[in-house]
């Protein structure tokens, strides 16, 4: 499972804080904690509070480079804020993310390229996101075309297929363990398929262990990336658990820890 770790995000407002206050120690601490707990990648997000999205941005990936080694995934929607992020990149980046329309993956697939990066697409586009399975493919096959188009590597495309609360849509896992088959058949090597793994569980009273159910039963259908709580020790221990069921390692009887090293 490639995990990428939530929490440095400035709708929290322990990191809205050290944003303002250019307080490095909140983020340090969460930059390690997360790499510990055996994050692939760590999800860096402005949020709303920021006045200066692009220095806070370029900020955050500073102080988290100077303390941890981990990959970085910068999440944002505005261009710009993107870009400067990538400018003081130092390893490994995914860009999180980009729309399935047309003029924007050619955008963000020729920005990735530039900088050697992987790019999240969500199965979305200016007229909102499909809610049949057809069309979400629609969209998964205009994104995968154009990868071919400008020679992008298809293991560097993460599909998120958008994943709504299930109590807003009850009907959603179905038809995202279904989508994530049918990504697996589209190439070789397939597109990653992702989820940002807490909208899923948003709002309801069993928060974590709906997020940890949907993530095991989404393992064996395809599912490999999600946006998530990575400092939760049971939904990571379920991961690899369902990893191991699926022989995708190597089993021992320390696989809880041999897997995240």
């Amino acid at each position: 499972m490639i995990s990428i770790g939530e929490r440095i995000n400035g709708m929290f407002k322990d990191v809205r804080e050290a944003i303002k206050n250019k307080d490095p120690k909140a983020v340090r601490e969460l930059a390690i904690k997360q790499t510990d707990a055996g994050a692939s990648f760590l999800d860096v997000n402005v949020g709303t509070a920021a006045a200066d999205s692009i220095g806070a941005m370029k900020w955050l990936i500073e102080v988290i480079q100077d303390t941890v080694k981990t990959p970085i995934a910068i999440d944002s929607q505005k261009y710009d804020v993107v870009k400067a992020g990538l400018s003081v990149i130092k390893n490994e980046v995914l860009i999180n993310s980009t729309k399935g329309d047309t003029e924007e993956l050619d955008k963000y697939m020729n920005l990735s390229k530039d900088y050697n990066a992987s790019l999240i697409c969500l199965t979305m586009d200016k007229c909102g996101i499909p809610q049949d399975i057809e069309r979400r493919m629609e969209i998964v096959m205009k994104i995968v075309e154009k990868a071919v188009e400008l020679e992008f590597d298809l293991s560097k495309i993460y599909i998120d297929t958008v994943l709504f609360p299930i109590n807003v849509d009850q009907k959603q896992p179905a038809l995202m363990f279904e989508i994530f088959n049918q990504i697996k058949m589209i190439s070789d090597p397939p597109p990653h398929r992702n989820v940002g793994l807490s909208n899923f569980s948003q709002g309801t009273k069993e928060k974590r262990l709906l997020a940890r159910t949907f993530l095991t039963m989404g393992i064996p259908y395809g599912l490999d990336a999600a946006v998530m709580d990575v400092l939760d020790k049971d939904l990571m221990d379920a991961a690899l658990t369902a990893e191991i069921i699926m022989n995708q390692h190597v089993y021992s009887d320390s696989y809880l820890t041999a897997c995240r090293k």
